[in-house]
C-alpha cells in the first residue's frame, strides 16, 4: 500500500487554482446565457420585483381623446325692408318747330372753298430701246478641197493592202492665216496604226485655204476626214 502525504494536497490545489477559477467563470456565464434564452431569468425577476415597481418603470402613454366637433349655429337671416320707390318728375324737351315763321329770313350755308392743288405738268419720258445684240461673227472654216490646191491622196501602206486593213481616220489640223499646217493630232483612229500614221503625215504636207472671221484670215483648227478603202 502507498500512502499520500497530506502536505502535498495544498500544493496541488494551489497549482490548479487559476484553472479552476477560469472554469467556474465560464460555467457561470454559460448558465446566465442559458437562463436568458429559456426565460428563467425573467420569471425569477418577476418573483423578486413586485408588480407595482414594474408598473412604475414601464409607463404606458395615455390615450389621446379627440374632442367632438361643434355643431354650427344657425345663421340668422336679416330681412331688409324695401325702400319706397322715388318718383322722378318728367323732363320736358324742347322740340324744334319744323314749320318756319312766315317772315323769317332764309339762311343758306356757305360751302368751304376747295383745297388748292397746284397743276404739275409731267413730261413724258421716252424709255430708250434696249441695244440690239451684237451680230454673231461670220466664221468660215479652213478648207483642203479646193481644186487649185492640188493636194495628193494619202498613200495606202502596202502592208495594209496585203492584210486588207481599211478604215476612216479623222485628223484635227491647226491651219495658220497663210494656209500652212502648224500642228496635227489624231481625232479618230481607224483601228490600224499604219493607216493612222499615213493620214497624219499626209495632212502635214497639204496646202489649205485659211479660215476667216468676219472676212479676216486667222489661225484656226478644223477636222480633216481621210478614208482608206480597198477597191
Amino acid at each position: 500500500m502507498s500512502f499520500v502525504d497530506s502536505e502535498d494536497s495544498p500544493s496541488l490545489f494551489a497549482q490548479h487554482r487559476n484553472a479552476i477559477i477560469a472554469v467556474s467563470v465560464l460555467l457561470f456565464h454559460g448558465l446566465a446565457i442559458w437562463a436568458l434564452q429559456t426565460g428563467l431569468l425573467m420569471r425569477a425577476m418577476e418573483v423578486v420585483v413586485p408588480a407595482e415597481i414594474l408598473a412604475q418603470i414601464v409607463d404606458l402613454p395615455a390615450p389621446k381623446v379627440t374632442p367632438a366637433p361643434k355643431t354650427p349655429e344657425p345663421v340668422k337671416q336679416v330681412l331688409s325692408k324695401p325702400k319706397p320707390a322715388t318718383q322722378v318728375a318728367p323732363t320736358l324737351l324742347a322740340v324744334e318747330n319744323a314749320t318756319p315763321a312766315p317772315n323769317a329770313p332764309t339762311v343758306q350755308p356757305i360751302a368751304p372753298p376747295a383745297p388748292y392743288v397746284p397743276a404739275v405738268t409731267v413730261a413724258s419720258v421716252a424709255t430708250p430701246a434696249p441695244p440690239a445684240p451684237p451680230a454673231a461673227p461670220k466664221v468660215v472654216l479652213p478648207s483642203s478641197d479646193a481644186d487649185y490646191l492640188s493636194n495628193p491622196k494619202p498613200p495606202y501602206p502596202p502592208m495594209s493592202k496585203r492584210l486588207n486593213e481599211q478604215g476612216k481616220v479623222v485628223v484635227r489640223v491647226l491651219i495658220s492665216s497663210t494656209g500652212q499646217p502648224l500642228k496635227a493630232e489624231l481625232k479618230q483612229s481607224s483601228g490600224y496604226d499604219r493607216l493612222d500614221q499615213s493620214a497624219l503625215a499626209t495632212v502635214m504636207k497639204w496646202r489649205y485655204v485659211p479660215g476667216k472671221r468676219n472676212g479676216v484670215a486667222e489661225d484656226m483648227a478644223f477636222n480633216v476626214p481621210i478614208t482608206f478603202l480597198l477597191e
